[in-house]
């Protein structure tokens, strides 16, 4: 089906999560900065190379733990991006599907999007395997977001119409273009240039209340308005100056 390019409103609203809902890359949280890993992550992003040639020998350097994920999770959660579980819950007020579709690892990207308010059925990442001593045995390698091509396979599965808009930061993103309305890229921790020029819309503040005129039609910014006890006065009140 050929892409059909519109603004908000939106059905849905995917996010990507490393660097866009937390400012870290929850992989290299593993090691303390172990070079290789990082120029695995950065190679891949850029989309110098795909993402399963990198992916197996990542995890395979870090050699996580069970113990890990649980760390990595609370690592996520101290360094969210300002205003993104405000405009989560926005966007649920809305009465918005929201997910999150990341080529993270799963025991650690769902419990910081369940943080968030995304329902844990709508958070999709790489699940690993651990054996009962809590060592790393090996990660899903029928997992779509483990190879280039996979988020924007996943996405056309999940919304088929394309009513869907997608925020993210790299070249798994950019992929996953055609598979939606519009793709937002959030360059508030790492700005990439191919991605950059293949967006619909570059968001570069780091305070998910900017990407909030670029999801939402002026009528739901309304309706937001008008929610009970000013619950998003200070989302909005961020607004001051932007347009929709």
């Amino acid at each position: 089906m050929a892409r059909i390019v519109h603004g908000p409103p939106f059905a849905a609203v995917v996010f990507d999560c490393d660097s866009t809902l937390s400012s870290i890359e929850g992989i290299e949280e593993l090691t303390a900065e172990h070079p290789e890993i990082s120029a695995l992550t950065a190679e891949a992003m850029a989309g110098r190379v795909p993402l399963e040639e990198v992916y197996g020998r990542r995890l395979e350097l870090a050699g996580p733990l069970a113990a890990d994920m649980e760390r990595i999770a609370r690592r996520y959660e101290a360094t969210a991006i300002a205003g993104a579980a405000e405009l989560i819950a926005a966007l649920h007020h809305l009465g918005k599907r929201v997910e999150i579709v990341s080529g993270g690892l799963l025991p650690a990207v769902r419990p910081f999007g369940v943080q968030l308010g995304v329902p844990a059925a709508g958070i999709h990442a790489v699940d690993v395997e651990f054996d009962t001593s809590g060592a790393y045995v090996d990660y899903d390698r029928g997992s779509p977001l483990a190879r280039a091509g996979g988020k924007r396979e996943l996405l056309a599965e999940r919304f088929p119409a394309g009513d869907v808009v997608l925020v993210g930061d790299g070249a798994t993103d950019l992929e996953a273009k055609d598979a939606c309305a519009r793709f937002i890229a959030f360059t508030a921790v790492e700005r990439r240039p191919d991605v950059v020029e293949g967006a619909d819309v570059e968001v570069s503040q780091a305070d998910h209340a900017a990407l909030l005129p670029h999801l939402v039609s002026a009528e739901e910014v309304e309706v937001l308005r008008a929610a009970p006890g000013g619950r998003f006065e200070g989302l909005l009140a961020r607004l001051e100056g932007e347009q929709p």
